[in-house]
């Protein structure tokens, strides 16, 4: 898996292009959310990447963080139906129009923010390289999951 980053343009732009090509209507190929609670999940993870606190982190989570950030960062794509930290959970009813803008403004934020290092409350220290391929391939994920 090529590794690119949501801090370069070119790659940033590619996936609002992306983004945009989602309707109300678009359906995943698996799992349990639908089209506005994805776009809600990515908006979150996008949202504490970015410096909001993250509520509900169990102590072995945490204790297994550095563990749980090597999977995260590392080249190999994500298991489809993977079980997701209760925060990031989305189970309510969520309007795609909503959420989507959401998860632009989040994207945007990222780019303010810049290539600086970051803590992050479950994987500890993060660097920008570390945060843009990490949220690259979350997003990457959940676009391909709803086939764009």
């Amino acid at each position: 898996m090529e590794r690119k980053s949501l801090f370069d343009l070119a790659t940033y732009h590619s996936m609002i292009g992306r983004i945009d090509q989602l309707t109300a209507e678009s359906q995943p190929a698996w799992g349990k959310m639908n089209v506005g609670q994805m776009l809600a999940h990515c908006a979150e993870v996008q949202d504490v990447s970015n410096g909001k606190p993250l509520k509900g982190t169990p102590w072995f989570i945490k204790l297994f963080g550095g563990l749980v950030k090597k999977m995260v960062i590392n080249d190999k794509p994500y298991p489809k139906n993977l079980r997701t930290h209760p925060q990031y959970l989305m189970t309510d009813p969520e309007d795609f129009e909503t959420q989507k803008a959401r998860l632009l403004i989040s994207l945007k934020a990222m780019q303010a923010l810049g290539r600086t290092t970051s803590r992050h409350p479950i994987f500890g220290q993060m660097t920008a390289e570390e945060r843009g391929w990490g949220m690259y391939k979350h997003l990457d994920h959940h676009l391909s999951q709803f086939g764009v």
